[in-house]
């Protein structure tokens, strides 16, 4: 017979899924079942959750103690300067390989930056480094920022000839 499971032991698991839809229950399975959980029960949780964030890919953060589980969205890079861009959202089973080609303040991206710091997701000591880091992810979804190439923003920032100004945190 197994061990007794502790009630107070806290496990956490970190699961990458689509936004606002039930995961497949076949993938949730082998990682929620030992824990004492139903995998479907879970997967409507977790598209409960994420329903705001639909379409896009999203890391999910559970937190399980004493067979209950605490469902949060871990925001990532990507998902915030998609949501930023206010696109529809689509269905991935249609639309494929689509091109993010909107526009994007730099306030935003600062604003991006500063909620990935508070939750220590930038590997940057500075928010400077971390819009920098930022402008890169808005050059690899393919969006545009503050009407210019993000490349061009971020030699502007190495070089301090930004004219917005970059508060220092």
């Amino acid at each position: 017979m197994p061990p007794k499971v502790d009630p107070t032991e806290v496990k956490i698991l970190y699961l990458r899924c689509l936004g606002g839809e039930a995961g497949a229950s076949a993938t949730l399975a082998p990682k929620v079942g030992p824990l004492g959980l139903s995998a479907k029960k879970i997967g409507d949780d977790i598209a409960k959750v994420t329903k705001d964030l639909k379409g896009l890919k999203v890391t999910v953060k559970l937190t399980i103690q004493n067979r209950q589980a605490e469902i949060e969205v871990v925001p990532s890079a990507s998902t915030l300067v998609i949501k930023a861009l206010k696109e529809p959202p689509r269905d991935r089973k249609k639309q494929k390989n689509i091109k993010h080609n909107g526009n994007i303040s730099l306030d935003e991206i600062i604003e991006i930056a500063r909620t990935l710091r508070k939750i220590n997701k930038s590997q940057s000591k500075t928010l400077r480094g971390s819009v920098k880091e930022i402008l890169g992810t808005c050059f690899s979804v393919g969006c545009t920022v503050a009407g210019e190439s993000p490349k061009t923003l971020q030699e502007q920032i190495a070089n301090g000839t930004l004219e917005h100004e970059i508060p220092d945190e």
